[in-house]
């Protein structure tokens, strides 16, 4: 795939989650349990109350001037994640899934539920509501995604985004945009560790991409050169 990027971590004198967002270690993100509910784009459902806003770092000048938070809840049938993304411009134009969806503005998430096992999930959320949902062998350094099969169902991500400030169309002026969704625990099957109980503990780690003036990239956890330093995921820790 790709993720060669020049991230410029420290330039801005940050390297975790900002002052104020919860005790303890910053490369522990404890999620709540909550019931399943209904998706929209919005976050607006009440279940997202019992999360807590989350900072991603900006890894360059261009994204400091720009936040992008996250909540993250689980269910008994999958986790869900919610990515608030200041922006100005909706660069966005592809117009179908398993696009290569990180070469526009995206947001993604990386699940690693079984560190024996170096295979994890990869998801991709677009804008404009399209998907790359991937599973990633990675073998010393060397990997590629795979497709889901039987990709219907239970199995099938739920997944909703919202434009505020402007309309949902490419090229257009806007304040935010919002990526909602959940991943369902029958979608990564076989994975070890899944489904998650109370105390479990996944490796992970979460991004934005932005292309509206250059490259610009935010992360939970400091990466060096590629989006795959699985070694360099934090923990999500289920209560």
């Amino acid at each position: 795939m790709r993720y060669l990027l020049p991230l410029l971590a420290g330039v801005l004198g940050v390297a975790g989650p900002a002052a104020g967002q919860g005790e303890g270690d910053p490369a522990v993100w404890r999620v709540p349990h909550s019931d399943d509910f209904e998706l929209n784009g919005e976050g607006t459902a009440a279940e997202w109350q019992r999360a807590e806003w989350r900072e991603l770092t900006p890894r360059d000048s261009t994204a400091a001037r720009r936040a992008t938070r996250v909540k993250i809840l689980y269910s008994d049938t999958g986790i869900y994640f919610l990515f608030h993304c200041e922006d100005s411009v909706l660069t966005a134009t592809m117009d179908a899934d398993f696009m290569n969806l990180w070469t526009e503005d995206v947001v993604e998430v990386f699940l690693w539920p079984a560190e024996d096992f170096t295979v994890y999930f990869e998801y991709e959320l677009s804008p404009l509501n399209y998907e790359l949902p991937i599973l990633v062998p990675n073998y010393k350094g060397k990997y590629l995604g795979w497709r889901p099969w039987h990709y219907k169902g239970e199995r099938r991500v739920r997944h909703e985004t919202a434009t505020v400030g402007g309309p949902k169309e490419s090229g257009a002026a806007i304040s935010a945009w919002i990526a909602e969704f959940c991943i369902p625990y029958a979608l990564l099957t076989p994975l070890g560790n899944v489904p998650p109980e109370p105390g479990t503990r996944w490796r992970a780690n979460l991004y934005r991409v932005d292309h509206d003036t250059g490259h610009a990239v935010w992360s939970w956890r400091e990466i060096e050169k590629v989006f795959h330093e699985y070694q360099r995921f934090g923990t999500l820790l289920f209560e």
